[in-house]
């Protein structure tokens, strides 16, 4: 977590002591050393590139703790034991200078434990904050002031935390696990020990608990194998140990008597190689209870959970069996034991709601799916039950059948705060000046134009586009709607259209479900026809006459980056990745990002019209190898961004500098000139490129007939150097090939493995 800190630090182009315990070797610095390492581990990287690596000064706190004499802010993230973190404390406040910040990353000690003993100037700048790893990517920060904690002390972390580190800072009680840990615990918990009641198989109970509930993929099973379920049973451990003996945690936080025989073989998740799944030789394996041996994993079909992850989360609950069972044994109480929190961690059901979805990744918060569910239903299902509800609920359902946590009013969107046990209070939603989260401002909205793909709203005189399928992918109902919206500009008089979601990813891609409808039916015809439409739209992107910003959070990959690369100009969140990575399911971009890819290593290398065989060259390999970027800073030096794109630290930003960059800047048209294309003896290169790749086995035979066609686009393919080709030309070359691609049985197969099982299928 240090080491995770340091890193986020350094992106936001901060200087970085990192200080750990002194090494046993010859190099004293080994262990910060190898938190570093950890850092720029390319499978995850904690830091955005090498500019911020080389921010970060490793040392340890034996031969190096007089160094933090010039630091503003110390963040102390040692083993959770109280002793050791009071010496460290010591330690440090010899060295400490009088307005430096002293902070810690615990999540199960109070502050006014810590702080025992400390000068009354320290306690005074002193305060928790509570980082969620991965620190890069994991949004929320947990931010506890003690008693003697001044005002500013806390606004200077708020403000700088916010703006410059990109987290959304919730403010928390001391409490036993804040926020987001003690919700995210015990439904963890809760859904653990429900699915070994209710005999639920890992897979089922994971397909349960997950999508369909606005809980990510990995579900319970999957969530306890990634964190590593020894350290899983060791925080409910924790917790059990510090929360009131009355909590309802205790009735699911006691280790189960199959787990505790898996950590003793060895069976510790993914960091083991195995646990309640493993992977053996590419194959996915799931342990099996009954025999103790794992067995190849096949996905449940569950009807109910597929209409549910579409259509929310009532589907499940309105399901009579044994799923549906589990689904609201799991959801009434975790529902109720948040609800239930209400006043004892804070009277704001906001507050729990930004933890849970900033710290846990869920799309609704608890009290957002109370609402969903409907309070009065809920609560009535909970007495059915012979469930207690818990006393806010209660006001609201008490209140009639339209009542609701969130509601808008006077064009507000407000939330129910506590104030009482017979009274609560309507507040406004106020995120502060340049944070806005567009799930909340559509709630305030009429969409222009909306179906089940995408909708275009009118927001501060600018249209604003939002994807909405499974992963954001596009569809032609999707175009439709981008279309319907560049329309909608000069229609209505706006300034200029935004593409953004609060979602977590941008998109991520043309929805192949749609492309093999086309070629299960054999209709070339109409995929042509969908390639166009999709093509013509993002040219209009590009060629508006009003400014186009697209503002991309998360995964911008395949057909979703070519929206992006048509935008005028790009708004990035800092974690946003990007890349074309059509090649891996045996088909090449064609919705323009063959031809933008080409054009944008020509001006990144300033190559003349003439010669464009070095850009060809790169693109052949951008997009041949489905080369993605994991930072915009990676999307520049592969020319997937441009100099003139910009990103932002705090995803929850990006909407409002995207809507002030429209009202601000005139439209933007990038040259795209006829080109002398390379040609045949460039073609040939690259054919034989492959063929001593595929010779040495670093790629695949389908992976050269991709190459090929990757080649052909690029290169012009088999025509003489020098040949002019249009963008159109290139347009028409990227539809012609990803139609020839389809065709084949290698590409379907590869599509269908995606689809089906969800892998990459290298054939």
């Amino acid at each position: 977590m240090g080491a995770g800190i340091a890193g986020q630090v350094a992106n936001a182009g901060v200087d970085v002591l990192l200080l750990d315990l002194p090494g046993d070797d010859d190099n004293v610095n080994a262990v910060a050393q190898r938190g570093l390492d950890r850092l720029q581990d390319p499978n995850s990287p904690g830091v955005m590139d090498t500019d911020s690596a080389n921010r970060i000064q490793v040392g340890n706190i034996r031969d190096h703790l007089h160094l933090v004499a010039d630091c503003d802010w110390v963040a102390e993230a040692v083993v959770e034991r109280l002793e050791i973190k009071h010496q460290l404390y010591r330690d440090l406040e010899a060295h400490l200078s009088d307005h430096a910040i002293l902070s810690s990353n615990t999540s199960t000690i109070p502050i006014r434990l810590l702080t025992e003993g400390m000068p009354e100037s320290r306690r005074e700048r002193f305060a928790i904050t509570h980082f969620f790893n991965p620190v890069r990517f994991m949004r929320l920060l947990e931010l506890v002031r003690g008693e003697h904690t001044r005002d500013d002390v806390i606004q200077t972390l708020e403000l700088f935390s916010e703006q410059q580190l990109g987290k959304g800072v919730v403010d928390c009680a001391d409490t036993p696990g804040f926020l987001a840990n003690r919700v995210g615990c015990f439904a963890i918990q809760c859904a653990l020990h429900e699915a070994f009641k209710c005999g639920m198989s890992p897979p089922e109970a994971d397909a349960i608990f997950g999508r369909p509930m606005g809980i990510p993929k990995t579900g319970v099973f999957g969530l306890y194998d990634l964190i590593g379920i020894d350290l899983m049973s060791d925080v409910a451990r924790s917790l059990v140990g510090i929360l009131p003996a009355e909590d309802a945690f205790h009735a699911v936080g006691s280790p189960l008597p199959e787990m505790i025989k898996m950590i003793a073989n060895g069976q510790t998740g993914n960091k083991g190689g195995k646990g309640f799944y493993r992977d053996v030789d590419g194959t996915r394996q799931v342990f099996d209870f009954a025999t103790e041996t794992y067995t190849d994993f096949a996905r449940p079909s569950i009807p109910v959970a597929d209409q549910a992850e579409q259509q929310g989360v009532n589907v499940l609950l309105q399901d009579s069996g044994r799923h549906g069972d589990y689904a609201w044994k799991v959801l009434s109480q975790t529902l109720a034991y948040a609800a239930a929190l209400i006043p004892e961690v804070g009277n704001d059901p906001l507050a729990i709601d930004d933890a849970m979805k900033l710290g846990y990744n869920w799309i609704k918060g608890p009290f957002e799916l109370i609402d969903e569910i409907g309070p009065q239903q809920f609560a009535s299902r909970l007495q059915q039950d012979q469930q207690q509800v818990p006393a806010y609920l209660q006001q609201i359902a008490d209140a009639g059948p339209d009542s609701r946590c969130y509601r808008v009013h006077d064009g507000q969107y407000q939330r129910q705060l506590w104030q009482s046990s017979s009274e609560l209070a309507w507040s406004d939603i106020d995120r502060g000046n340049g944070v806005a989260r567009l799930t909340e401002i559509r709630n305030t909205l009429t969409a222009a134009a909306r179906n089940d793909s995408a909708s275009w709203y009118e927001y501060n005189d600018v249209a604003v586009v939002e994807f909405h399928t499974k992963a954001n992918a596009l569809d032609s109902d999707s175009m439709q709607i981008l279309a319907q919206a560049l329309d909608g500009v000069g229609d209505r008089g706006l300034k200029g259209l935004v593409v953004h979601n609060d979602a977590q990813h941008f998109s991520c891609g043309v929805n192949l479900s749609g492309v093999r409808r086309f070629y299960q039916q054999q209709d070339w015809q109409g995929l042509d026809a969908f390639l166009h439409h999709f093509q013509q739209t993002c040219r209009r992107l590009a060629r508006a006459d009003f400014p186009v910003v697209a503002a991309p959070v998360g995964m911008s990959i395949g057909g979703g980056f070519e929206v992006v690369l048509h935008a005028q100009q790009v708004i990035a969140h800092a974690n946003s990745v990007t890349g074309l990575v059509e090649a891996m399911v045996g088909l090449v971009p064609a919705g323009g990002g063959c031809k933008e890819t080409l054009y944008r290593w020509k001006d990144k290398l300033g190559s003349p019209d003439t010669d464009i065989s070095e850009a060809a060259w790169k693109a052949f390999m951008n997009v041949g190898t489905g080369k993605t970027s994991t930072s915009p800073q990676q999307s520049r030096q592969q020319a997937m961004l441009r100099e003139s794109d910009t990103y932002l630290m705090n995803r929850d930003r990006l909407l409002d500098t995207a809507i002030e960059c429209v009202h601000n800047s005139k439209p933007v048209h990038y040259a795209r000139p006829d080109l002398h294309m390379p040609g045949r003896d460039s073609f040939a290169a690259m054919n034989a490129w492959l063929d001593k790749a595929h010779a040495a086995g670093h790629i695949t035979a389908h992976d050269c007939v991709v190459g090929r066609a990757v080649a052909s686009i690029m290169s012009g393919g088999d025509i003489e150097p020098g040949t002019l080709w249009s963008e159109q030309d290139l347009f028409d070359a990227e539809r012609r090939v990803f139609l020839q691609l389809a065709q084949t049985p290698q590409t379907q197969a590869r599509i269908n493995s995606m689809l089906d099982l969800g892998k990459t299928l290298r054939n």
